[in-house]
Parts: C-alpha cells; sequence; structure tokens
C-alpha cells in the first residue's frame, strides 16, 4: 500500500503498471542490492571471524588445553557473528529508507534525542553490555563451563553482552543479567578438582588406610578409561576430621574440566569395593530405641539417664497404706493366739 501511494504521488500521468515497471528498475534494483550485500556480509562474516577468533585465541592461550582453547574460540565467535549480523541489518534497513522515499535526516535526529531520553531510564541495560564486555575479554567463563553467578549455578549455554543463561541439573535455564553479576565462580576453567572426604571407623589404622586410598587413586588413573582424564591421580591429604560416628579423610586430584564429578563417583565405587576386600568399615550412625514397655525392666542406671524418676512416690512418713495394714494380722487372732498360748 505505501508503496502504490508513492507511485501514484511521484508519477500522476502513467499507468499503475508502468509506475511498478520503473520504480523497480530504479529504487527496486537499489533496495535489491543492498539486501544482497547485507546478505553476502552476513554469510562472509559467518565464515571468515570463526577463522581469525580461532587464530588469535590459539595465539593468546599458547600451552593452554585444547578443550579451553576450543570453548573460548566458539564462545567469541558466537558473540561476534551475531553482534555484526544484528549490524548489517540494521544498517541495511536504515540504507534502503531512502529508496522508499523515507527521509532518515529527521528520523535519526529523533533516534538520537530518544536515544539520550532511553540513556536515562535504560541504565541497567548499559550496565549489563559493559558487565558483558568484560566478562569475553577477561575470560571469566565462556560455554560450556560451570559456574555460580548471582547465586544460580550451572552450565553456560548462551552468553552474550546482556544476558548469560545457565542450565542447571534440574533442567531450568536461569537468565542473568550481566549487570547482576558481581562474583563469578568458574569450577570448569583449565582443570577441575576431585575434593571430597571419606569418613573411616575410629578403630581402624588410619596410615592402612590412607595407603589404600592411594593405590585405588593410582589404580583409576592407570585405567585405560580414565587416564586421559584424570591429570593428577587422587591421593589422600590428611584426617581432615574426628566426626560423631568416623574420621573423616581428604582426598584431592587434578582433573580435565568439568569431569570431577564423574570420576567422583568412580572412585567412591571402587573405595566401597576395596574396603570391603580389606575390612575396613564404613561406620555410619546407630540409633538405639527402648520400648516404653520393656523399660522398667532396665537397670536403675540406664533408667535415671533416661530422665525417669525413681524415687518414692507417696511420703512413709504419712502412715502405713491400706494395702500394709491388709498383710498385718488383726489384733483378735492375736489375741485368741495369747489366750491359747496361755
Amino acid at each position: 500500500m505505501l508503496l502504490l501511494f508513492l507511485l501514484q504521488a511521484d508519477m500522476p500521468g502513467e499507468s499503475t503498471m508502468d509506475k511498478i515497471e520503473d520504480w523497480a528498475l530504479d529504487h527496486g534494483l537499489t533496495i535489491g542490492g543492498i539486501a544482497i550485500f547485507v546478505i553476502i556480509a552476513i554469510l562472509a562474516i559467518e565464515v571468515i571471524v570463526p577463522r581469525i577468533v580461532r587464530v588469535t585465541t590459539q595465539t593468546r592461550l599458547a600451552g593452554k588445553p585444547e578443550e579451553e582453547i576450543e570453548q573460548r574460540a566458539e564462545t567469541l565467535t558466537h558473540v561476534f557473528t551475531r553482534t555484526g549480523a544484528t549490524l548489517l541489518i540494521v544498517l541495511g534497513f536504515f540504507t534502503a529508507l531512502p529508496e522508499l522515499g523515507v527521509n532518515i535526516g529527521p528520523l535519526l535526529a529523533g533516534l538520537g534525542i530518544a536515544g539520550i531520553a532511553i540513556g536515562f531510564g535504560a541504565q541497567s541495560l548499559v550496565k549489563d553490555v559493559i558487565a558483558g564486555t568484560f566478562i569475553l575479554i577477561d575470560n571469566q567463563y565462556g560455554r560450556g563451563d560451570v559456574v555460580e553467578i548471582a547465586g544460580k549455578t550451572g552450565v553456560v549455554e548462551d552468553i552474550g553482552l546482556r544476558r548469560t543463561v545457565l542450565r542447571d541439573l534440574d533442567g531450568v535455564a536461569h537468565y542473568v543479567p550481566n549487570g547482576e553479576i558481581v562474583v563469578s565462580s568458574n569450577m570448569t576453567q583449565e582443570y577441575s578438582r576431585v575434593n571430597m572426604n571419606v569418613s573411616v571407623s575410629y578403630s581402624e589404622d588410619l596410615d592402612r588406610v590412607m595407603e589404600v586410598i592411594n593405590e585405588v587413586g593410582e589404580e583409576l588413573a592407570a585405567d585405560e578409561d580414565w587416564k586421559d582424564i584424570i591429570i593428577v591421580p587422587p591421593r589422600s591429604l590428611r584426617v581432615d576430621s574426628f566426626g560423631d560416628s568416623g574420621i573423616d579423610i581428604k582426598i584431592l586430584g587434578d582433573v580435565q574440566p568439568i569431569r570431577q564429578w564423574e570420576v567422583m563417583g568412580e572412585l567412591r565405587r571402587r573405595l566401597k569395593r576395596r574396603f570391603d576386600e580389606e575390612g575396613i568399615e564404613i561406620p555410619f550412625p546407630h540409633r538405639v530405641m527402648v520400648h516404653e514397655a520393656k523399660a522398667a525392666g532396665l537397670p536403675a542406671e540406664v533408667r535415671l539417664a533416661q530422665g525417669e524418676d525413681l524415687s518414692p512416690t507417696k511420703d512413709m512418713d504419712s502412715g502405713p497404706t491400706p494395702d500394709m495394714l491388709r498383710r498385718l494380722p488383726s489384733e483378735s487372732s492375736e489375741g485368741g493366739q495369747g489366750e491359747g498360748g496361755e
């Protein structure tokens, strides 16, 4: 409708078909050329940017693990290509507007004024973009990392200049504005760590227990399925604490990023099997329950420990009880026995 109105206004003496043909040869070719340029430029960005980012990342992160380089390159490529494509589309749109008879001069001036007004009301958006820029520059985290930010923990599914998307173990997606991130904790940068405690009974020989733990860790690190994942074999570090029912031993080891949880699961499985073979006891809390009906038959010490009141329920100075009187012989029977005796 807008196109027909412009054609009728510009060429009132010609037919509609002639107007469309003239407009297509004049303005239509220009708009088509702009659209083709934008499409080619976006495709070029999709091809060139990943290669440039890859070479730059390999140079800056020389000596780092290949997985970290790939993760960094993927994160930067995703941000740069998406931002570049958005800018090209906006540029192409404003370039094509004059061909439709729209004067973009007043429009740009109005957008500038509106931008100033929006800038005062959208300070949080500016804050998010600035924070996102520094997150990328500092390489705080990337796609695929497990992080804790703004009180949420999960895998980074997407990262942009404005927000970060996390996916937790329950499958919930958390959209966190970058401006809300004060501290970011990356659990999978460069390497991850096995950090776990194993509890054993107080009666066990701790030197022998720690020796068994180290043997199991070495066996796991030498296993064909795990040797490429484990960097430093898990080993007993120290006696960590004295628990209520056992002694806790700290175990530490280094593994490839994001693999610590599966390594800890396999290590616990092997430790349980080896402890069973060696007769090493893994303690667990015990609870003793005493039935109320049997409580009266317990020793006095146990009943006192349970808080039972064992003091007499009645004052013996108040006189004999009816039960005691019934057990005493009557006076008449005593008198008869006395007379007969005499």
